[in-house]
């Protein structure tokens, strides 16, 4: 990391610390802007990460993705072009040198906005790229983010020059490396493209059982095609992909909701609590009322503290 650089993230974590100020999630005054916090290292976070760019400010995290982990730190950041179900744990933080992340979501429109008033070459023809990546983080972006997150403390220019930094920010994505991973998902008729319709048919409808055919229909592909092009933008299948969301809004009904085992089974779309059960044991180590009664006194073992 050049001096620079690293000048440049000393002062956006200072930045976000002062912003923060303690552990959690952060929204901002600006529209799509959070800071994140964490204190100590953390254990698996299940989540949807949606369209977004998060740069590491201080700290370290890996992101885990099917088998694909992402690794990154104040050197990079990382980008999902859609939404996809994640694992995320903070490898590297302490009281006194926290995890603290800027992560900015966006939309399809804003890419969209930035490659028409750009010389970036779009391609139709290209094969479907993964939806997440890591890059190495530049000056040019850094200064782009610092100028976005100052404006907290101007808050009257919030709304002529948050979109102009914004846009400028997803230029320098757009320009880097893996910029054409974030292209292809905006560009309408590609195969990535297409991969999103599905995903976000998915999402939409993650309680209900599907067809692979119907699915492939949506796409305008074949179900081989499907299958092929859905696993190099998620790196799973649609049924996994599908599984993963089951489980991880179960695990958020079990936690907030005073709702039993069978009820969350039936309510995220299984027919069947015994294989609710198990797959629910394989992907979060517990069966499902050990598991919520171990969050339940972690959370307030930290409201004792």
């Amino acid at each position: 990391m050049s001096k620079e650089i690293y000048k440049q993230q000393d002062e956006l974590a200072k930045f976000i610390e002062r912003h923060t100020g303690r552990d959690g999630f952060h929204e901002t005054a600006i529209p799509g802007l959070s800071f994140i916090r964490h204190s100590s290292v953390t254990g698996p976070i299940y989540g949807v990460q949606n369209p977004s760019l998060c740069i590491v400010a201080q700290g370290m995290k890996e992101t885990l993705l099917a088998q694909d982990r992402f690794r990154y730190g104040p050197a990079d950041y990382l980008v999902a072009s859609v939404d996809l179900p994640i694992t995320g744990e903070v490898t590297e933080a302490s009281a006194d040198i926290p995890y603290l992340c800027f992560k900015l979501e966006f939309t399809q429109s804003q890419i969209l906005h930035v490659l028409s008033d750009s010389e970036i070459r779009v391609s139709l023809k290209q094969n479907a790229k993964r939806a997440m990546f890591v890059s190495q983080t530049e000056s040019f972006m850094l200064e782009a983010v610092y100028r976005l997150v100052r404006l907290l403390d101007y808050p009257k220019d919030i709304p002529v020059l948050a979109p102009l930094f914004i846009k400028e920010i997803l230029y320098r994505v757009l320009q880097g490396q893996h910029g054409i991973s974030l292209e292809q998902t905006a560009i309408e008729g590609n195969s990535a493209s297409r991969i999103r319709d599905v995903i976000e048919e998915i999402t939409s409808n993650y309680d209900k059982s599907f067809r692979v055919e119907e699915l492939a229909e949506i796409a305008n592909m074949s179900v081989a095609s499907l299958h092929r092009h859905f696993k190099e933008v998620t790196a799973m299948s649609p049924i996994q992909f599908q599984k993963q969301l089951r489980l991880q809004e179960a695990r958020r009904m079990l936690l907030s909701e005073s709702t039993d085992v069978t009820d969350t089974a039936l309510r995220v779309g299984y027919e069947s609590a015994s294989q609710f059960s198990r797959e629910y044991s394989r992907m979060f180590g517990f069966p499902p009322r050990e598991d919520i009664r171990r969050l339940r006194g972690k959370y307030d073992q930290r409201i004792k503290v």
